[in-house]
């Protein structure tokens, strides 16, 4: 199916080109991010934009796996502040993985690369993403997802596995229904 390559093509990339994200792209990124589902419709992401070199740098010494060097990083947070609070924060981990995974394939689809690195629920990087990014104690991170252009290609690929699959209750296979 052509129409869900882009899907495919979507991979974790590590290594980037210098050649910074433009404005155009980064609002295109964000926009995508906030076309998701989310509980009641609560939208409890926000998402802060950072291409500051050296808040840059500071990102990448929150965590031995975000070591990354990127000319961009957007950190996908949930506000767990609000009148319907109590939603927000059972759902906001799914709601915001669900936008984070929209800026993923929409980095793709613009001819970027980005990787998801994880913040939430490690404790002490929760706290130094915060720190950096002067995050208001009711704002969690999720994650921080560094954007480029790719320096490295890596294959399409899908990890469909039919052995993952059950029909109709779990561990039946359709020759068992």
């Amino acid at each position: 199916m052509k129409e869900l390559d882009f899907i495919y093509q979507r991979r974790s990339v590590r290594r980037f080109t210098p050649q910074p994200v433009t404005g155009e792209q980064i609002e295109a990124l964000l926009k995508a991010a906030m076309a998701a589902p989310s509980a009641m419709n609560l939208k409890p992401w926000r998402f802060v934009v950072v291409q500051d070199p050296e808040r840059l740098e500071a990102l990448r010494g929150v965590s031995p796996y975000s070591r990354i060097v990127a000319p961009l990083a957007i950190c996908v947070c949930g506000d767990l502040g609000g009148i319907k609070s109590l939603v927000s924060k059972r759902f906001w981990v799914q709601d915001c993985s669900a936008a984070t995974q929209n800026l993923l394939l929409a980095a793709t689809a613009l001819g970027l690369g980005a990787v998801w690195c994880g913040v939430h629920p490690l404790e002490a990087e929760s706290k130094r993403v915060s720190k950096v990014l002067k995050l208001p104690e009711r704002v969690s991170p999720l994650n921080v997802i560094f954007i480029g252009h790719p320096a490295e290609q890596r294959e399409p690929r899908t990890q469909y596995d039919p052995k993952n699959v059950s029909w109709e209750v779990f561990g039946a296979n359709p020759g068992d229904i």
